[in-house]
């Protein structure tokens, strides 16, 4: 009996946590369930922005031609983003590259860096899936994509920020990740081509930074994103992290930095599952206010989304259906046939005043 007994404690445990992760979905195989990476390492080509072959003076979805041998679909892999500035010990990256990004002089791309949950796996499958339907419908354009890492351990949540008893996590993504897509990929540098994308925790994380960082980031994805980071133990973060100091812990929360920065250039979308009780009025407030600071917002439901796969998937795509025209990916909904006409002796484009792109 004790035997049995103890056998069936190990059963019931394991089939509770697979039943737990079928409902939530995040995990498609048993390696990613305990944090192992079941995707292989992916070779980046040294970019060299000189060769595209993409006109500067257009819109990329406008100007771009594909070739004939461009993939059909993207690729994904991962690579280890040194640490170099932040010390933080983090798991490899994800990289999505989509079929635009495998040709030869091929053009450079907006950039994504997106934070899963926690617990949860830095797996670029989820956003393939997702990209890759949107760059068959887009001539093979997408953002390329880094997947960071933004706790270390999946078990502890290190509230992206910096402390002594979890490393810096910020700083790893503001600079060492940053700094390495800079120097590794081929894409566009400016602040409305970058996107800072999470979801559940990472959507807390993606809000902070982007509220703290409108220079470097010009959009926000949130996916049913905590309030702040840490808010699921903000006891815990606030004795454990900021040395029970509420004061630093309330500046460094999105609510504080958005009512005190100016954001004449930004985006955001907010989506969260239409039933998911306890994220959907968290959500609607942080949309609410990042609309009040002056953010382009867009606040999305998941139809039954809950908290889990659905959510992901539905926020991802709502949330490219935004921002592929404002990443010149696709045809913005305003455009105006372009008339060429002559403006100091150079041929430009008329559009619409509205059209962000022109």
């Amino acid at each position: 009996r004790k035997v049995v007994a103890a056998l069936g404690i190990v059963s019931f445990a394991l089939a509770g946590t697979l039943g737990i992760n079928a409902y939530f979905g995040l995990n498609p195989t048993i390696g990613s369930l305990v944090g192992v990476s079941t995707v292989k390492p992916i070779a980046i080509a040294k970019h060299q922005p000189t060769q595209s072959s993409v006109p500067v003076n257009k819109p990329l979805w406008l100007a771009w031609n594909p070739p004939a041998n461009m993939p059909p679909v993207g690729q994904v892999g991962t690579q280890v983003i040194p640490n170099a500035i932040s010390g933080f010990h983090s798991r490899t990256a994800g990289i999505y590259l989509p079929p635009a990004a495998l040709v030869k002089n091929a053009p450079a791309l907006p950039l994504v860096i997106l934070m899963m949950g926690q617990p949860g796996n830095p797996d670029p499958q989820f956003i393939q899936h997702v990209l890759d339907g949107d760059a068959a419908a887009n001539r093979g354009l997408a953002p390329i994509v880094i997947v960071a890492d933004q706790l270390g351990n999946p078990a502890v949540d290190p509230a992206c920020a910096d402390s002594a008893k979890y490393g810096n996590a910020q700083t790893f993504i503001v600079q060492d990740v940053v700094n390495w897509a800079r120097a590794n990929l081929n894409i566009l540098q400016t602040p409305r081509s970058w996107t800072i994308a999470g979801y559940s925790n990472g959507g807390a994380c993606a809000l902070t930074l982007a509220a703290k960082y409108p220079t470097i980031w010009g959009n926000v994805l949130d996916i049913s994103g905590e309030a702040f980071p840490g808010a699921d133990h903000a006891a815990r973060a606030l004795a454990e992290i900021y040395g029970g100091n509420q004061a630093a812990y309330d500046a460094s929360k999105p609510a504080t930095i958005l009512a005190r920065t100016t954001y004449p250039n930004s985006v955001g979308i907010f989506t969260v599952g239409s039933n998911d009780t306890f994220y959907r009025p968290i959500v609607k407030s942080s949309y609410a206010q990042a609309t009040a600071a002056g953010i382009v917002s867009t606040y999305y439901e998941v139809p039954n989304g809950g908290h889990v796969l659905t959510a992901l998937m539905g926020g991802l795509q709502e949330g490219f259906n935004v921002l592929y025209p404002r990443l010149d990916l696709s045809r913005p909904a305003t455009w105006a046939n372009p008339i060429t006409t002559r403006m100091g002796g150079r041929p430009s484009l008329l559009c619409l005043p509205a059209v962000r792109s022109c």
